[in-house]
């Protein structure tokens, strides 16, 4: 970047403006930092704009033009149970790049498939388009259509959905707003950069001062109702597979969380698999056991 000339610069400056439109170019002069979608022809694109040694630049992906199937992505076993809920808090969590968007993307297109259900989606970016269905779905994008998630969570209930899908819990108001709309009989769905289960519980009562932390504790123990926290590792044969840990909250889970015991939910997980529940070392063993995965990625994967 430092050798372009100027009109390089300028070239570069140009291609990002286009995709961020004047009003967000401005704002991303100032958080030098931004998210969005972009069409090119029949192509959709996610797309990550960043300044590199005082140069606008960008990283764009390829987002898959037909949304993938419960099959495609691995939950055949447990989306039955995710998409007939009718209210409560379900978390997909995994670092950056794990298919958090994706699994989700998956399960929002099976409900609106199948259920006369309202939705209402706030993502940064929309990245999938949902087609019709017995629903209706209204997908909202960051910057363009609202522009503040806790703003925009505190009136959506005004637009009276049966669903809502967080794109991601950044913050300790976005957390509260999501929280509030679970408990009023709403389904939430929302995805968390947290490596598994546990560490998610602890995220999200630690985001809040201590003084608020036991009523957030009974605030989740009685709105969650899953946690799939998932990664992505290489196959047999090339590309990559979720590999996941699934918490569902029992009774006994939902004591664990009000009580501050989540490290308990580690060997809930290992005792849980009639309700549902699996560890990122049992999934590991079904992918090998499957032939999905070697025997070499799964010794790493396991632990």
């Amino acid at each position: 970047m430092a050798s372009l000339s100027r009109r390089e610069r300028k070239c570069f400056e140009r291609a990002v403006k286009s995709i961020l439109g004047a009003d967000r170019f401005k704002e991303f002069e100032r958080t030098r930092e931004m998210d969005s979608a972009y069409a090119v022809s029949n192509v959709r694109l996610r797309v990550n704009c960043h300044f590199e040694k005082g140069v606008a630049g960008l990283t764009a992906r390829i987002i898959p033009q037909d949304i993938p199937s419960i099959a495609d992505v691995g939950l055949v076993t447990v989306a039955d149970a995710l998409c007939n809920l009718t209210d409560g808090l379900v978390l997909f969590t995994g670092p950056t790049g794990s298919g958090k968007s994706t699994s989700l993307a998956a399960i929002i297109h099976k409900i609106n498939q199948e259920r006369s259900k309202h939705i209402v989606t706030l993502e940064d970016p929309v990245e999938f388009l949902f087609p019709e269905g017995k629903g209706i779905i209204r997908q909202r994008q960051f910057g363009s259509d609202f522009l503040s998630f806790p703003e925009a969570l505190k009136h959506v209930l005004r637009q009276d959905p049966d669903i809502v899908m967080v794109g991601e819990m950044r913050d300790l108001e976005t957390i509260a707003a999501a929280l509030t709309i679970a408990e009023t009989g709403h389904l939430v769905f929302a995805t968390l950069h947290t490596p598994n289960a546990v560490q998610t519980v602890d995220r999200i009562v630690d985001v809040f001062p201590p003084y608020q932390q036991q009523q957030v504790r009974i605030q989740l123990s009685l709105a969650l109702k899953a946690i799939v926290a998932q990664r992505l590792i290489p196959k047999v044969g090339g590309g990559r597979v979720a590999q996941r840990e699934i918490l569902v909250t029992t009774p006994a889970v939902g004591h664990i969380i009000r009580d501050n015991r989540s490290q308990e939910l580690k060997s809930v997980l290992q005792t849980g698999r009639d309700t549902g529940m699996t560890t990122f070392e049992n999934d590991a063993k079904r992918l090998l056991k499957e032939g999905v995965i070697s025997k070499e990625t799964w010794e790493w994967a396991r632990v």
